[in-house]
């Protein structure tokens, strides 16, 4: 894939560039909205910028890229880029973007790194960019195909039929198409993204699970009011939605995407989740019910405490009904009878050979679970994930 020049390249400056990639980004970021400020008022997670999440995402994917293409010159980290694309159509992210992010992407790295930037160095991180950048805009380009809407079209006006508090921080809103069209086909785990404007003019974005299964014409979110945490700002969009958004409005909600779905498979299931991560497995839940699936499935929970657990009633009675299922949910406060105190440990839970495992929940929670599943002997390769928000597994690994 990269030139035989260009790898040596990349390989011999590599170790500078990585070094230096948390300032190139940052560096880019601040460039980027100076120039385009209606990027960050209308595509960009403004919160996730004031955190240095997206600066750590970045940069982890581009060294993830880099590292893969020296290291393994005959294959592509397409795990790592099927995500990225699915998170870039669910915001409408067209081919055109990219030749923007390169601009003040290259400006920042030769701004940081100086004379290092040869010439002979720029060439070769501009293959790099582009072999990546290109690859995503072909992925995304067949996710937008296979909705059959042109590329960036992906928003539709969807009508709330239906909100109810799961609760205390937690609010299902049911919705379905506004032009009374039929709902566009998902698959069990994806998600939507869904746009508000806030009082500042600015029109932010948010992903959401789908927490329904794919049959149904009503769709369903369940959204988690986020508190600012280390006296940072309150989630934008997750409070605006708690506060502002009733039965009878509409909302502006993109096609579904996300690459943690479900596959047809006769294996054994373990989905394992904590906090709201539990709404892609409600789906994945709800979706085996309906098809009558007869295999053996591991439904496992960690929440702060039973009021805390989202769609906790429908979570236990989901699995209940599947023919071979078992559930068990953790606590770290106020367990009932039958469930457990603490974190999730699977020192007791059975993992039958061949089970094909799905996580969704906070980093540090999906990093515990995966080691667990990875010594009860689950290829690293049959454990899926999904993280909500920017990607830091690669940032921090």
């Amino acid at each position: 894939m990269l030139s035989e020049k260009s790898t040596a390249t990349v390989r011999a400056t590599l170790p500078a560039v990585g070094a230096a990639i948390g300032d190139i980004t940052e560096l880019f970021y601040t460039k980027l909205f100076t120039a385009h400020p209606e990027l960050l008022r209308d595509l960009f997670n403004r919160g996730n910028q004031n955190a240095g999440l997206q600066k750590q995402a970045l940069a982890g994917s581009i060294a993830t890229f880099a590292t893969h293409l020296v290291e393994h010159p005959d294959t592509r980290p397409d795990v790592m880029l099927g995500r990225i694309a699915h998170k870039h159509a669910s915001l409408g992210v067209t081919r055109e973007q990219y030749a923007v992010v390169h601009l003040h992407l290259f400006a920042a790295m030769a701004e940081v790194l100086g004379e290092a930037v040869t010439p002979e160095v720029a060439q070769a991180w501009d293959e790099v960019y582009w072999l990546m950048a290109n690859a995503l805009v072909a992925i995304e380009e067949r996710l937008y195909a296979g909705h059959r809407i042109a590329a960036g079209d992906v928003w539709r006006e969807w009508t709330v039929i239906g909100r109810s508090e799961e609760t205390a921080d937690c609010t299902t809103f049911r919705l379905t198409p506004a032009d009374g069209a039929p709902a566009p086909a998902h698959l069990p785990g994806q998600y939507v993204s869904v746009q508000v404007e806030l009082p500042d003019g600015a029109r932010q974005i948010r992903q959401y699970s789908l927490s329904s299964s794919p049959g149904p014409a009503v769709r369903a979110i369940t959204v988690k009011r986020v508190h600012g945490a280390a006296a940072g700002p309150d989630g934008e969009v997750s409070n605006h939605l708690h506060a502002h958004v009733r039965t009878g409005d509409t909302l502006r909600v993109s096609a579904p995407y996300g690459d943690l779905v479900l596959e047809d498979s006769d294996a054994p299931l373990l989905l394992a989740s904590a906090g709201i991560g539990c709404t892609p497995m409600l789906s994945m839940l709800e979706h085996l019910a309906e098809a009558g699936h007869s295999s053996p499935v591991t439904v496992l929970h960690a929440d702060r405490s039973p009021a805390d657990h989202p769609l906790r009633t429908d979570h236990r009675a989901l699995a209940l009904k599947l023919a071979d299922a078992t559930a068990r949910f953790w606590y770290e406060e106020s367990a009932e009878p039958g469930d457990a105190t603490g974190l999730m440990d699977l020192s007791e839970v059975a993992v039958a050979p061949g089970t094909r495992a799905y996580l969704c929940g906070p980093l540090p929670f999906m990093r515990s679970v995966r080691e667990q599943l990875i010594a009860k002997g689950v290829p690293a390769a049959d454990i899926h994930y999904e993280v909500f928000g920017p990607d830091l597994w690669l940032a921090s690994a």
